[in-house]
């Protein structure tokens, strides 16, 4: 076990400085898909249970008015569904002062506010998905460059010898193969996060759109009363 890993890192130490710098750009790119993946985990558990759990108290009968001062009170913790509700629950209170306004336009104004709220988080939930794709999608590719480079250096070696075996182009071939398998070994946790990451959001987005339009339909319902009153 230890006399192959020494191997495996003489081989590396002994590669050209090209096939050396294709390895090093690799192992950064893996160091950095996996900072992003567990980072991406946290967020996105994070953006779930929260928007579980203010749900929960949306649809318990909380009274809409004390539940956003609540929520706009906490500027600095203010993310996700939340954010939602209250940019579209302040747009709908501040045309609501703006008297003989049709209940559609109260409406069509909160929903606008929204939609605004809803791009600026799904955009904050996507942020760094295209890096893991672009590290999953062109690390084979670079391995596979570093190798091509390698085994071109083995065989140009043997332009001068009179006798070509297995074990002078060896460790040549070795340490081009290497590229490749570490090309591989940056790119599959990239692109197998990117597919989970990927679904995730979209549930979450379906999540906010889906209570965008349930919160949209209760402030019309509201809009219509304050017309009938007035």
């Amino acid at each position: 076990m230890n006399s192959s890993q020494m191997g495996i890192w003489e081989l590396i130490l002994e590669a050209s400085l090209l096939v050396q710098g294709v390895m090093a750009l690799l192992v950064l790119a893996s160091l950095a898909s996996w900072m992003v993946i567990f980072r991406k985990r946290q967020q996105l558990s994070r953006a779930e249970k929260r928007a579980r759990d203010f749900e929960e108290r949306f649809w318990s009968g909380a009274d809409l008015n004390q539940l956003y001062d609540k929520v706009a009170g906490n500027s600095a913790g203010r993310e996700g569904i939340e954010s939602i509700f209250e940019s579209g629950f302040r747009e709908f209170t501040r045309l609501r002062e703006e008297r003989h306004l049709h209940p559609d336009t109260l409406t069509n104004g909160a929903q606008r506010a929204m939609r605004v709220t809803l791009t600026r988080e799904m955009e904050r939930l996507e942020h760094h998905l295209s890096f893991l794709a672009t590290v999953g999608s062109v690390s084979p590719y670079v391995g596979l460059f570093g190798t091509v480079w390698g085994i071109m250096n083995s065989f140009r070696g043997l332009a001068g010898a009179q006798q070509a075996t297995i074990a002078m182009v060896a460790p040549g071939i070795a340490e081009a193969l290497i590229a490749t398998a570490m090309g591989l070994f940056a790119a599959i946790p990239a692109v197998v996060a990117f597919n989970k990451y990927s679904s995730q959001v979209e549930r979450i987005e379906m999540r906010y759109d889906n209570f965008k339009e349930e919160f949209a339909a209760i402030l019309h319902r509201q809009a219509r009363r304050l017309a009938e009153k007035a």
